[in-house]
Parts: C-alpha cells; structure tokens; sequence
C-alpha cells in the first residue's frame, strides 16, 4: 500500500496561502506553479514509510520478429501490463466503474520503473499515438499495460548447428527498488503469458513459451525480483539440407564417378577432381559467410569438412594410380629393352602406338585397353618364364615389377562409398 499524501498536501497550501498575504513577493502565480509540482507528489512512493509494493505483471506476445545467430539476439514486440494498488488514486463512483486514460496521466503519477535486462534496443510505440493505457478502479487498484519492441540479447550455442534447440530469454527487472521496496511477480503464474497462434518463423519452430522468477543481486545495490519469458525454438532443417548438406554429398558421390575412369585419361580425371575440390571449398565458404565467428566446431562444419576430405582423397587417389602406373610403364619398358627377343610381339614404341590408336578409335572406351594390355603383359611373362633357361631375365625380376594399378580404382571403387556411407550413419545418429 502506498501512503496518502492529500491532507499534507492541504495543509502545505494552506501554508502557502498564509504566506502569501504576508511576503508580497510570492505571488500567487507561484503559488499555482508550486500547487503543479505538488499534484505530482503522488508519482512518488514513500518507501520508508510502508512496506513493498507488490506489482502483478503479464505479457501478450505479438509477434517474435527476427533471430540472428550472427548477432546472438532476437526481436519480439509485447503487450506488458502491470497492476498494483494505490489507494491515492481510489475515488468514489456509484456504478463501481474503472476510468480509463491516456499516457498523459502516466506522467502525473508513480509507476513502475520496469526495464529489459540484456536488451540492445526496446521503444514504445507511438503510432498513432503513445501505445500507452492507465485504467483506475473505484478501490485504488491500477492497471498500466504498454506496447513494447524490445530486441535482447540470447546466448546461443552453435555446436550441433543447423540440428540445434535453442533457448532464449527475455527478462523483466525493476530498475531502482529493490526486493524490499518493490516485489514483482506473474500475476496468474505461468498462464501470465500469452502468445499470438500466428506467431511463426521461417528458420525455427517455436516449441514452448514458460515463465520463471528468479532474484539477481548486484554487489552495490541488493537484490531485486526478476521475471523471465523463456521461449524454446527448434531450426527447421530442410532449408539447410536443400543448401548445404545435398550439394555436399552429390559432390562427394561425383569425385567417385573418376574410379571408372582409365587411369590413363588424365584430362578427364584431374578436372573433374579439381572442380569438385573447388566447389566443396565455395560450399563451405559460403554457409561460413553467414554464421559468427565461434571458436568451437559446429556440427555442419563436421560434415562438410568431412565431405571436403573425401573428395581430396579422390583427388590423392588418382595422384597415386598415376605414379605407380608410370613407374611400372618404365620398369616394363627396362626390361623389354633387356630381352634377346620378344618373339613376335610388338617392339615397344609399336606397343605404344597401338594405346595411342586405341585411344583414337574407340571414341573414349577404355575398357578394352586395360584387357589387351593384361593379355601382353601376360604373355610376355610366359615367354620369359620358358626363356629361364637361357638366363636372359628371371620371372621373379618380372613379376616384382608388374604392380596392378587397377586394383587401387577397383578398391577405391568399394571403400570410398562405403567409408562415407558409415560416416553419414554416424553423422545422423549422432545429431538427428
């Protein structure tokens, strides 16, 4: 309850009256000018004198306007009502009818001094006029309720980003009293808050709307009641799987399609390595771009990172297929060149020509070149298998030589797929 002030309010202008007649200098001008600021006496409360003002408040959620991960804070704009009771402002009315007033009274009289902890910008709105209404019951009770744009800070963690449940806060604190002055509580408890059904996000799903009170204490000042609006939101994921994670994995599954390829096309296998190395960089760049600069790993930067590898191995694999086939070709060609005879078969520049006009007329099927080449290669282990004798060259010198390349394209073939495919299990057990 809060104190009356009227009779000493009487008896100061009565004062003042007297005083006029005697000291010509106070005018009576002045005397309305003082009787002015004395009418806004009651804006004051006598905390020293009475004991804690108890204010009800709830909330009407409007509409939860924007959540940026980059600057780590959400938008919401709300109806915040108080109610107390001042039996100052009691009057007498035979119909027990409340009168309602503009945001003009709210200057004339003492209200609460509500502010939003953590919050980076917050108005009233003003159009067409202050969103302002005081209501006055006959019994002194008040009922002051504003609408708010308030944008406030909400810690996010980003580790299983874009698969994450994030929760926010917006909190309600009285600025000057403390807990023995001024007690703020939810006036109906949890069913104080109150949200729009059109309330909708493009990125999150609302999931819960729940109301806290709690204290705070500050070193210099005391304690003071704090109110909280905490609300639940769920990322939609879809947008991101569309974005980040199917353009990922098509370009991982597109660095396998080289292990088809004839080790021998090298104009065919390094672009192609080359272009999706290149746009895994852009994919990861980009999702980058618009996130903040956390020091922690998020759970999208796993995968991509992940994918990054996979298509860097490809790229690795072919580098490895290509060197050992060259040096087979010139331990091949040493030891052609060491041969007495080759018995009917090919000199080596012609064996070389004939890749060449494979190449040229098969109109790009390299199959048959892998077949023709085994075949020779073959034989000409046969012939210097019998040709021991003569001590020219050994099978075992030979056959240290012949390395099969093709087993690597054949193993990468199964190994690749299956390593992501047991990768992307984990991946969504994990975080699914």
């Amino acid at each position: 309850m809060i104190r009356q002030s009227g009779s000493y309010r009487q008896r100061l202008f009565t004062f003042l009256s007297s005083r006029a007649h005697v000291n010509t200098n106070l005018s009576l001008s002045r005397i309305i000018l003082l009787m002015e600021l004395l009418s806004s006496w009651i804006k004051v409360k006598l905390f020293h004198k009475s004991p804690a003002v108890s204010v009800g408040v709830d909330v009407q959620v409007e509409s939860l306007d924007a959540i940026s991960e980059v600057d780590m804070d959400f938008t919401m704009t709300l109806y915040l009502r108080h109610y107390w009771k001042d039996t100052r402002l009691a009057f007498k009315s035979n119909n027990n009818l409340s009168m309602t007033f503009d945001g003009r009274l709210v200057k004339k009289i003492w209200v609460p001094d509500m502010f939003f902890v953590h919050s980076k910008r917050s108005f009233t709105h003003d159009t067409t006029t202050d969103n302002v209404m005081l209501r006055v019951y006959p019994d002194g009770k008040v009922l002051y309720s504003l609408r708010v744009t308030v944008t406030s800070m909400c810690s996010m963690d980003l580790s299983r980003f874009p698969l994450d449940t994030q929760t926010c806060s917006l909190e309600i604190e009285s600025y000057a009293y403390t807990d023995d002055d001024l007690m703020l509580y939810w006036k109906k408890g949890n069913r104080s808050l109150n949200t729009d059904e059109k309330i909708s996000l493009s990125q999150f799903l609302i999931q819960e709307f729940h109301t806290t009170t709690k204290l705070a204490f500050y070193s210099s000042t005391g304690w003071y009641n704090r109110l909280y609006i905490n609300f639940t939101l769920r990322r939609h994921v879809f947008f991101f799987l569309l974005q980040t994670y199917f353009p990922a994995t098509l370009m991982v599954m597109l660095s396998w399609v080289s292990f088809w390829i004839d080790r021998r096309a090298v104009p065919a296998r390094v672009p192609l390595g080359i272009t999706t190395v290149l746009t895994m960089s852009t994919i990861i760049t980009g999702v980058n771009a618009s996130m903040p600069r956390v020091s922690y790993i998020k759970a999208v930067d796993i995968y991509l990172w992940v994918s990054f590898v996979f298509v860097f191995l490809s790229v690795i694999e072919y580098a490895a297929v290509n060197y050992l086939s060259t040096l087979q070709e010139r331990k091949e060609r040493a030891l052609r060149e060491r041969m007495p005879c080759t018995c009917g078969l090919a000199h080596p520049g012609t064996m070389s020509a004939s890749y060449s006009e494979v190449d040229a007329n098969t109109s790009g099927n390299y199959d048959s070149m892998p077949r023709n080449g085994v075949k020779r290669e073959r034989m000409l282990v046969q012939l210097m298998e019998n040709d021991q004798v003569t001590g020219h060259v050994s099978s075992s010198t030979y056959s240290s030589a012949a390395i099969d390349t093709h087993a690597i394209d054949k193993y990468s073939r199964v190994m690749f797929p299956g390593s992501y495919i047991l990768f992307n299990f984990i991946y969504w057990s994990i975080y699914s």
